[in-house]
């Protein structure tokens, strides 16, 4: 055998469980990977071929650096059908200095294969006809000896393969690495749910875990963070131990949380809460934090046309705002203020099929710019137009006119004190979605904007703008280039007084960038309108994506996939300790009447759903704190209705 950690007889052979050499024991977040919990299973899935979902083959082989010559693999896997790409690895072994593949097991809709260097060159063995891809977990044994590989896949009847060469005896892993997940390169990341994977040295594994009750997620080593599962109660959602097990209380400073501590509770002197352990994350109980619990039908605010965005701002000493952009020209768009725990019409603005409002504040001086996407007349421009708040009359006037073309969105912002205005163009009068949009710069001499830039776009239909560090970045969701919604979106930097390319990102009809923070950790939505093609079918149920900043690459990489339905708006929202993301889905195909979602951040487990509000044509959410309470509103593009929803606080 190829170490002394393998030498003992086949009867003592421990398993080496790969998994849990890459994640964290405490439950912290890893960049690259997110834990998801689906068919009553807990398993992990890759994001990035992230270093720290690698680790040194030393590691396993201490004093012999060859490769076991008999050896089992388990692994417990579920991938959806519609993600199995073609030559998805599980894990390699590299040889670093040389790039060169020593071992890997990969595979396809209906192929397994494990790769590795022979006497002469690359050897592949090959099962066909293993279909894994079909959205359900399933456990297989890959059993390696000589000539002979078996394959058992959920503890049926083993698959045997005799090779040509037998397997080597003196593969040396000397100077290479494990990787998991991946084979060091973006080509080949596995993208299904990754619960199980270990290397057991002889060929005698399938014993071992076959016959089981539980054939799909059989259990030979399997990391504790995915093995313990919270016990709730139907009733309050509360954490509750097992029955046999004996409750301890711990006080003081935050305690371990293994499978030694399971059901055990720990009491922060501190902040003056109550924590159960799972076997791998303290969950609060009791504590003094704002806690979300319930979402209350509260206010149906009846508008004179169907609304396309909400814009919610404070002018200090008067009052809280809500400005809608209605699509209808007459009488326009309104403005309402809160009042009384209510929301009630101040103020009518004319626009012209208006789609976004943006306040924005310039010195002493607060303004609100309307993006118009018609003209008062058909032919004539296309004027956006930004209005200052008069302190005397109370009221919105008419301040200065911009020309735009189907305009989106606006979107404000200072950079080195200096203020810019950013319009999305959608389009141009004869159809083109290929045209500029436009970065206006504040002139304090004529105090009015002045163009700074323009930026090439695609059917562009929202800017966001937002700070990392000492960098200023924008990023414009583009959803059509002429032909189709497959197209790229951008993110810029602002480099020597203007912005330059920082990444593209591939989006399906993008409405909307929502970025947010948590903890040190920096994320951008997207919202995915649909899947438009030159040829076939549109596509309205696609994912929406999450993207964290990586550090070490410096790029947003994929972090979250969540199937949306036509959605047009994120809103990133906290309450006491609790990080929530509701999503507009505005239709499905067939209905505008959807269900939007309130995702709760549960920390490794990404954004998890856990209220669904019914809604119409979801065009825009806001959320909002009042002396009466916090509160989430929506608008519709398919009803002169939006509504108010409050958020019942524990």
């Amino acid at each position: 055998m190829g170490s002394s950690i393998f030498s003992s007889p086949s009867s003592d052979l421990h398993p080496m469980d790969l998994l849990s050499r890459i994640l964290p024991r405490n439950g912290e977040a890893l960049a690259g990977v997110r834990m998801v919990q689906e068919g009553g299973a807990r398993g992990v899935q890759f994001f990035s071929p992230a270093q720290a979902l690698t680790f040194p083959s030393s590691q396993l082989f201490i004093n012999c650096p060859l490769f076991p010559a008999e050896f089992s693999i388990v692994a417990t896997v579920k991938v959806p059908e519609t993600r199995m790409k073609r030559n998805e690895y599980l894990f390699t072994v590299v040889k670093e200095d040389a790039n060169q593949l020593l071992l890997g097991l990969h595979f396809s809709k209906e192929k397994v294969h494990l790769i590795y260097q022979g006497s002469v060159g690359r050897e592949r063995l090959s099962f066909k006809r293993i279909r894994l891809a079909d959205n359900h977990w399933h456990s297989m044994v890959l059993a390696v000896s000589g000539h002979h590989a078996t394959f058992t896949l959920d503890c049926g009847v083993p698959l045997e393969l005799v090779h040509k060469q037998p397997f080597p005896s003196d593969l040396s892993t000397d100077g290479s690495r494990f990787h998991i997940g991946s084979r060091r390169k973006w080509k080949g990341l596995f993208s299904g749910l990754l619960r199980q994977l270990v290397l057991l040295p002889g060929s005698d594994a399938t014993p071992r875990v076959c016959p089981s009750s539980n054939p799909s997620l059989v259990e030979l080593s399997v990391p504790t963070i995915l093995s313990n599962l919270p016990v709730k109660s139907q009733m309050n959602d509360v954490l509750l131990p097992p029955y046999e097990t004996e409750v301890h209380v711990t006080l003081g400073s935050k305690p371990a949380c293994t499978v030694a501590e399971l059901g055990q509770l720990w009491f922060d002197t501190l902040k003056r809460g109550l924590f159960l352990c799972d076997g791998a994350y303290w969950h609060s109980m009791l504590q003094e934090k704002d806690r979300l619990d319930y979402v209350d039908d509260y206010q149906d605010l009846y508008t004179t046309s169907e609304t396309l965005d909400i814009e919610l701002f404070q002018i200090p000493s008067v009052g809280l705002f809500a400005a809608m952009a209605h699509r209808a020209n007459k009488p326009g768009s309104a403005i309402y203020r809160w009042n009384q725990g209510h929301f009630q019409l101040y103020q009518n603005i004319s626009t012209f099929k208006a789609q976004a409002w943006k306040q924005f504040t310039i010195g002493r001086k607060m303004f609100l710019a309307v993006s118009n996407s018609v003209g008062p007349v058909d032919g004539e421009r296309e004027l956006s137009v930004i209005y200052r708040w008069s302190n005397k009359r109370l009221k919105f006037v008419r301040y200065q006119t911009l020309e735009t073309h189907s305009a989106r969105d606006w979107e404000s912002f200072h950079i080195n004190n200096e203020a810019f205005l950013a319009v999305a163009n959608h389009r141009t009068e004869n159809g083109n979605h290929n045209i500029d949009s436009v970065v206006y710069k504040w002139n304090p001499g004529t105090k009015t904007f002045e163009v700074n830039q323009t930026i090439s776009t695609s059917g562009a239909y929202d800017w966001e703008f937002f700070t990392i560090g000492p960098y200023h970045f924008l990023a414009v969701a583009n959803a059509f280039d002429g032909t189709s919604t497959q197209t790229d979106s951008s993110v810029y930097i602002w480099l020597g007084g203007a912005f330059q390319l920082f990444q593209t990102i591939r989006t399906f009809g993008a409405t909307d960038w929502e970025m947010f923070q948590i903890g040190n950790r920096v994320f951008l939505a997207v919202a995915n309108g649909h899947m438009l093609c030159e040829r076939g079918p549109s596509l309205y149920t696609i994912n929406s994506t999450i993207y964290e900043l990586d550090v070490t690459t410096k790029m947003f990489l994929k972090f979250q996939d969540i199937v949306t339905y036509s959605a047009v708006d994120w809103e990133f929202f906290s309450v006491g300790d609790e990080h929530f993301l509701v999503v507009a889905n505005s239709y499905d195909g067939s209905s505008y009447s959807l269900n939007s979602v309130i995702y709760r951040w549960q920390g490794y487990e990404g954004f998890v759903p856990v209220h669904r509000l019914p809604t119409i044509g979801c065009s825009d959410w806001e959320f909002f704190t009042s002396a009466e309470g916090s509160y989430l509103m929506y608008s519709s593009a398919k009803a002169p209705l939006s509504k108010v929803f409050k958020l019942r606080i524990q």
